[in-house]
Protein backbone atom coordinates (compact mmCIF):
# COMPACT_ATOMS: atom_id res chain seq x y z
CA UNK A 1 0.00 0.00 0.00
CA UNK A 2 2.90 2.31 -0.21
CA UNK A 3 2.17 5.60 -1.81
CA UNK A 4 -1.06 5.22 -2.99
CA UNK A 5 -4.85 4.73 -1.90
CA UNK A 6 -6.10 2.17 -0.82
CA UNK A 7 -9.71 2.27 -2.95
CA UNK A 8 -8.41 4.54 -5.90
CA UNK A 9 -7.07 8.26 -6.56
CA UNK A 10 -8.25 11.15 -5.53
CA UNK A 11 -10.03 12.02 -8.96
CA UNK A 12 -11.67 8.91 -8.76
CA UNK A 13 -12.97 10.09 -5.77
CA UNK A 14 -14.28 13.04 -6.69
CA UNK A 15 -15.90 11.25 -9.98
CA UNK A 16 -17.92 9.60 -7.68
CA UNK A 17 -19.51 11.84 -5.21
CA UNK A 18 -22.86 10.64 -3.26
CA UNK A 19 -26.15 12.05 -3.63
CA UNK A 20 -27.65 13.07 0.08
CA UNK A 21 -31.40 12.37 0.12
CA UNK A 22 -32.41 15.79 -0.74
CA UNK A 23 -30.30 15.63 -3.91
CA UNK A 24 -27.21 17.41 -2.60
CA UNK A 25 -23.69 16.16 -3.87
CA UNK A 26 -22.15 15.00 -0.58
CA UNK A 27 -18.23 15.26 -0.56
CA UNK A 28 -16.89 11.86 0.38
CA UNK A 29 -14.32 12.89 3.18
CA UNK A 30 -10.91 11.45 2.83
CA UNK A 31 -8.58 10.57 5.46
CA UNK A 32 -4.36 10.40 4.48
CA UNK A 33 -2.61 7.97 6.45
CA UNK A 34 1.37 8.94 6.97
CA UNK A 35 4.02 6.26 8.70
CA UNK A 36 7.77 6.63 8.63
CA UNK A 37 7.78 3.20 7.69
CA UNK A 38 5.05 0.71 6.72
CA UNK A 39 3.42 -0.61 9.92
CA UNK A 40 2.46 -4.17 10.61
CA UNK A 41 -0.85 -4.76 8.89
CA UNK A 42 -2.85 -5.19 12.18
CA UNK A 43 -2.45 -1.58 13.06
CA UNK A 44 -3.99 -0.52 9.91
CA UNK A 45 -6.68 -3.34 10.03
CA UNK A 46 -7.38 -1.88 13.55
CA UNK A 47 -7.67 1.55 12.27
CA UNK A 48 -10.17 0.45 9.38
CA UNK A 49 -12.33 -1.63 11.87
CA UNK A 50 -12.26 1.37 13.87
CA UNK A 51 -14.14 3.28 10.96
CA UNK A 52 -16.00 0.93 10.34
CA UNK A 53 -17.81 0.83 13.70
CA UNK A 54 -18.57 4.35 13.43
CA UNK A 55 -20.18 3.86 10.34
CA UNK A 56 -17.75 4.94 7.64
CA UNK A 57 -16.69 1.99 4.81
CA UNK A 58 -13.54 2.34 3.00
CA UNK A 59 -13.79 3.15 -0.62
CA UNK A 60 -17.57 4.10 -0.13
CA UNK A 61 -18.71 6.69 2.30
CA UNK A 62 -14.60 7.11 3.17
CA UNK A 63 -11.32 7.37 1.22
CA UNK A 64 -8.08 6.81 3.01
CA UNK A 65 -4.67 8.02 1.12
CA UNK A 66 -1.96 5.40 2.66
CA UNK A 67 1.61 7.33 2.75
CA UNK A 68 3.96 5.05 4.31
CA UNK A 69 7.72 6.05 3.89
CA UNK A 70 11.32 4.58 3.97
CA UNK A 71 12.18 5.33 7.18
CA UNK A 72 14.10 8.94 6.50
CA UNK A 73 12.51 12.35 7.80
CA UNK A 74 12.97 13.60 4.21
CA UNK A 75 10.91 10.94 2.48
CA UNK A 76 8.43 11.54 5.49
CA UNK A 77 8.01 15.04 4.91
CA UNK A 78 7.37 14.94 0.90
CA UNK A 79 4.62 12.29 1.58
CA UNK A 80 3.15 14.16 4.18
CA UNK A 81 3.52 17.03 1.54
CA UNK A 82 1.25 15.16 -0.84
CA UNK A 83 -1.33 14.92 1.54
CA UNK A 84 -1.67 18.77 1.77
CA UNK A 85 -1.63 18.80 -1.62
CA UNK A 86 -4.22 16.18 -2.00
CA UNK A 87 -6.28 18.54 0.48
CA UNK A 88 -7.47 15.13 2.72
CA UNK A 89 -9.93 16.35 5.46
CA UNK A 90 -7.45 14.68 7.54
CA UNK A 91 -3.92 13.04 8.66
CA UNK A 92 -3.17 10.11 10.77
CA UNK A 93 0.03 10.76 11.73
CA UNK A 94 1.64 6.75 13.11
CA UNK A 95 4.24 7.51 15.64
CA UNK A 96 5.89 10.94 17.14
CA UNK A 97 8.32 11.41 13.27
CA UNK A 98 5.09 11.34 11.04
CA UNK A 99 3.42 13.82 13.21
CA UNK A 100 5.90 16.30 13.39
CA UNK A 101 6.62 15.79 9.70
CA UNK A 102 2.39 16.63 9.14
CA UNK A 103 2.88 19.51 11.73
CA UNK A 104 5.85 21.03 9.36
CA UNK A 105 4.02 21.49 6.64
CA UNK A 106 0.26 22.13 7.72
CA UNK A 107 -0.81 24.16 10.47
CA UNK A 108 -5.05 24.31 9.15
CA UNK A 109 -5.83 20.22 8.53
CA UNK A 110 -6.18 18.29 11.65
CA UNK A 111 -3.74 16.00 12.37
CA UNK A 112 -4.68 12.84 14.65
CA UNK A 113 -1.14 11.30 16.44
CA UNK A 114 -1.42 8.14 16.69
CA UNK A 115 0.96 6.17 19.48
CA UNK A 116 3.25 9.05 19.53
CA UNK A 117 6.01 9.60 22.48
CA UNK A 118 5.72 12.22 24.99
CA UNK A 119 3.62 14.96 23.07
CA UNK A 120 4.27 17.30 24.84
CA UNK A 121 7.65 17.44 25.73
CA UNK A 122 8.75 16.94 22.07
CA UNK A 123 6.63 20.07 21.19
CA UNK A 124 3.76 18.42 19.06
CA UNK A 125 1.18 19.64 21.59
CA UNK A 126 0.67 22.22 24.20
CA UNK A 127 -0.66 20.35 26.91
CA UNK A 128 -2.55 17.02 26.86
CA UNK A 129 -5.85 18.40 28.38
CA UNK A 130 -5.82 21.29 25.71
CA UNK A 131 -3.28 20.62 22.48
CA UNK A 132 -4.11 23.70 20.63
CA UNK A 133 -3.49 23.84 16.98
CA UNK A 134 -4.63 21.39 15.42
CA UNK A 135 -3.25 17.91 16.38
CA UNK A 136 -4.57 15.74 19.04
CA UNK A 137 -4.78 12.17 19.31
CA UNK A 138 -3.01 9.27 21.19
CA UNK A 139 0.35 9.36 23.35
CA UNK A 140 2.59 6.29 24.12
CA UNK A 141 5.06 6.40 27.09
CA UNK A 142 8.22 5.34 26.25
CA UNK A 143 10.95 6.06 28.50
CA UNK A 144 8.48 6.21 31.32
CA UNK A 145 8.54 2.63 31.14
CA UNK A 146 12.23 1.78 31.21
CA UNK A 147 12.51 1.35 34.89
CA UNK A 148 9.62 -1.04 34.54
CA UNK A 149 11.24 -3.01 31.25
CA UNK A 150 14.45 -3.30 33.02
CA UNK A 151 12.69 -4.79 36.38
CA UNK A 152 11.12 -7.49 34.54
CA UNK A 153 14.54 -7.98 33.04
CA UNK A 154 15.84 -8.59 35.54
CA UNK A 155 13.48 -11.42 37.21
CA UNK A 156 14.46 -13.54 34.23
CA UNK A 157 18.66 -12.57 34.77
CA UNK A 158 18.78 -11.80 38.32
CA UNK A 159 22.43 -11.51 37.73
CA UNK A 160 22.53 -9.06 34.64
CA UNK A 161 24.67 -6.00 34.95
CA UNK A 162 25.38 -4.61 31.45
CA UNK A 163 22.64 -4.43 29.51
CA UNK A 164 22.72 -2.46 25.85
CA UNK A 165 19.66 -0.17 24.57
CA UNK A 166 18.85 0.37 21.18
CA UNK A 167 17.53 3.82 19.74
CA UNK A 168 16.47 5.15 16.60
CA UNK A 169 18.80 7.85 16.67
CA UNK A 170 15.82 10.01 14.62
CA UNK A 171 13.18 10.00 17.08
CA UNK A 172 11.72 12.69 18.55
CA UNK A 173 12.06 12.39 22.31
CA UNK A 174 12.57 14.14 25.76
CA UNK A 175 16.03 15.25 26.34
CA UNK A 176 16.02 14.22 29.82
CA UNK A 177 14.71 10.42 28.68
CA UNK A 178 18.08 8.57 28.66
CA UNK A 179 19.40 10.19 31.86
CA UNK A 180 16.18 8.90 33.57
CA UNK A 181 17.04 5.65 32.14
CA UNK A 182 21.05 5.69 33.35
CA UNK A 183 19.24 6.80 36.97
CA UNK A 184 17.29 3.91 36.95
CA UNK A 185 19.89 1.13 36.03
CA UNK A 186 22.59 3.13 38.75
CA UNK A 187 19.84 1.85 40.77
CA UNK A 188 20.08 -1.55 40.19
CA UNK A 189 23.78 -1.48 39.36
CA UNK A 190 23.30 -2.06 35.99
CA UNK A 191 25.61 -0.36 33.23
CA UNK A 192 23.84 0.54 30.01
CA UNK A 193 25.22 0.66 26.59
CA UNK A 194 23.05 3.04 24.46
CA UNK A 195 23.44 1.96 20.66
CA UNK A 196 22.03 4.42 18.14
CA UNK A 197 20.61 3.37 14.82
CA UNK A 198 18.58 4.75 12.77
CA UNK A 199 17.40 2.12 9.49
CA UNK A 200 17.55 -1.66 9.78
CA UNK A 201 21.08 -1.59 7.24
CA UNK A 202 22.76 -0.72 10.42
CA UNK A 203 21.32 -3.47 12.72
CA UNK A 204 24.14 -5.74 12.23
CA UNK A 205 26.58 -3.75 13.18
CA UNK A 206 24.59 -3.00 16.37
CA UNK A 207 24.81 -6.29 17.39
CA UNK A 208 28.43 -6.45 16.63
CA UNK A 209 28.44 -3.27 19.31
CA UNK A 210 26.52 -4.82 21.68
CA UNK A 211 29.26 -8.34 21.59
CA UNK A 212 32.15 -5.36 21.74
CA UNK A 213 30.37 -3.92 25.03
CA UNK A 214 29.74 -7.76 26.01
CA UNK A 215 26.49 -6.91 26.45
CA UNK A 216 24.30 -9.54 28.74
CA UNK A 217 20.81 -8.15 27.46
CA UNK A 218 19.40 -5.31 25.59
CA UNK A 219 16.18 -3.22 25.38
CA UNK A 220 14.61 -2.18 22.22
CA UNK A 221 13.34 1.65 22.90
CA UNK A 222 9.94 1.17 20.31
CA UNK A 223 10.27 2.73 16.90
CA UNK A 224 8.82 2.37 13.78
CA UNK A 225 11.95 1.11 12.37
CA UNK A 226 11.92 -1.94 14.46
CA UNK A 227 8.43 -2.49 14.11
CA UNK A 228 9.28 -2.76 10.56
CA UNK A 229 11.83 -5.41 11.09
CA UNK A 230 11.67 -7.22 13.92
CA UNK A 231 12.42 -10.67 12.54
CA UNK A 232 15.46 -9.17 11.59
CA UNK A 233 15.84 -8.17 15.25
CA UNK A 234 15.14 -11.32 16.85
CA UNK A 235 17.07 -13.28 14.86
CA UNK A 236 20.42 -11.03 15.65
CA UNK A 237 19.15 -11.08 19.47
CA UNK A 238 19.50 -15.14 19.55
CA UNK A 239 21.99 -15.88 16.82
CA UNK A 240 23.99 -13.89 19.58
CA UNK A 241 22.38 -15.26 22.17
CA UNK A 242 21.11 -11.91 24.16
CA UNK A 243 17.90 -11.81 25.77
CA UNK A 244 15.88 -8.95 24.90
CA UNK A 245 12.92 -6.90 25.86
CA UNK A 246 11.14 -4.93 23.60
CA UNK A 247 8.00 -2.08 24.31
CA UNK A 248 5.72 -3.86 21.55
CA UNK A 249 3.96 -7.10 21.28
CA UNK A 250 4.36 -7.03 17.62
CA UNK A 251 8.14 -7.73 18.31
CA UNK A 252 7.57 -10.80 20.76
CA UNK A 253 5.02 -12.24 18.23
CA UNK A 254 7.72 -11.89 16.16
CA UNK A 255 10.36 -14.28 18.11
CA UNK A 256 11.55 -11.92 20.53
CA UNK A 257 12.00 -12.84 24.15
CA UNK A 258 9.66 -10.64 26.17
CA UNK A 259 7.61 -7.37 25.89
CA UNK A 260 6.01 -4.83 27.89
CA UNK A 261 3.76 -1.79 27.25
CA UNK A 262 0.87 -0.30 25.71
CA UNK A 263 -1.03 -2.14 22.57
CA UNK A 264 -0.68 0.01 19.60
CA UNK A 265 -3.30 -1.62 17.47
CA UNK A 266 -5.42 -0.29 20.35
CA UNK A 267 -3.95 2.87 19.63
CA UNK A 268 -4.71 2.87 15.71
CA UNK A 269 -8.18 2.10 16.43
CA UNK A 270 -8.99 4.52 18.81
CA UNK A 271 -7.68 7.19 15.89
CA UNK A 272 -11.16 6.38 14.13
CA UNK A 273 -12.71 7.93 17.13
CA UNK A 274 -10.76 10.68 16.65
CA UNK A 275 -11.32 10.99 12.97
CA UNK A 276 -15.18 10.85 13.41
CA UNK A 277 -15.02 13.64 15.84
CA UNK A 278 -13.32 15.54 13.69
CA UNK A 279 -15.50 14.95 10.44
CA UNK A 280 -18.36 16.10 12.48
CA UNK A 281 -16.87 18.94 13.33
CA UNK A 282 -14.90 18.81 16.52
CA UNK A 283 -11.71 20.83 16.53
CA UNK A 284 -8.27 19.19 17.64
CA UNK A 285 -7.45 21.90 20.15
CA UNK A 286 -10.55 20.93 22.03
CA UNK A 287 -9.89 17.34 22.00
CA UNK A 288 -7.89 15.83 25.05
CA UNK A 289 -4.85 13.42 23.85
CA UNK A 290 -5.63 10.16 25.26
CA UNK A 291 -3.03 7.79 26.87
CA UNK A 292 -2.73 4.58 27.09
CA UNK A 293 -4.08 2.35 30.32
CA UNK A 294 -3.52 -0.83 29.88
CA UNK A 295 -0.07 -2.70 29.54
CA UNK A 296 0.49 -6.12 28.99
CA UNK A 297 3.36 -8.32 29.71
CA UNK A 298 3.81 -11.11 26.59
CA UNK A 299 6.83 -13.97 26.96
CA UNK A 300 7.69 -16.18 24.30
CA UNK A 301 8.64 -19.14 25.78
CA UNK A 302 9.89 -21.04 22.66
CA UNK A 303 12.62 -18.20 22.34
CA UNK A 304 13.41 -18.42 25.94
CA UNK A 305 14.27 -22.17 25.49
CA UNK A 306 16.39 -21.47 22.20
CA UNK A 307 18.26 -19.17 24.60
CA UNK A 308 18.31 -21.69 27.85
CA UNK A 309 16.25 -19.58 29.76
CA UNK A 310 14.27 -20.23 32.70
CA UNK A 311 10.97 -17.79 33.56
CA UNK A 312 10.28 -17.53 36.71
CA UNK A 313 6.76 -19.08 37.50
CA UNK A 314 5.70 -15.84 39.09
CA UNK A 315 6.15 -13.75 36.05
CA UNK A 316 4.94 -16.30 33.99
CA UNK A 317 1.48 -15.88 36.37
CA UNK A 318 2.24 -12.26 36.14
CA UNK A 319 1.98 -12.29 31.97
CA UNK A 320 -0.42 -11.26 29.95
CA UNK A 321 -0.04 -13.45 27.06
CA UNK A 322 2.28 -16.68 26.76
CA UNK A 323 3.93 -17.43 23.33
CA UNK A 324 4.52 -21.47 23.28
Amino acid sequence: MDRRTFVGTIGGSLAGVALAAVGQPTKIPVVGFLRTTRPPQSYIDAFEQGLRERGYTPGKNILIEYRLGNGTNAETSRLASELVDLKVDVIVAGGGLATRAAQSVTTTIPIVMSAASDPVGTGLVASLARPGANITGSSIVSWDLFAKRLELLRQVLPNVSRVAVLINRLNLAPANGWNEALAAAATLGVTLQRIDVQSAAEFDDAFATMGKGRAEALIVVQSNIFETAPYRIQQLATSNRIPAMYGLRTSTDAGGLMSYGPSVRDLYAYAAVFVDKILKGAKPADLPVEQPTKFELVINMKTAKALGLTIPQSLLLRADAIIQ
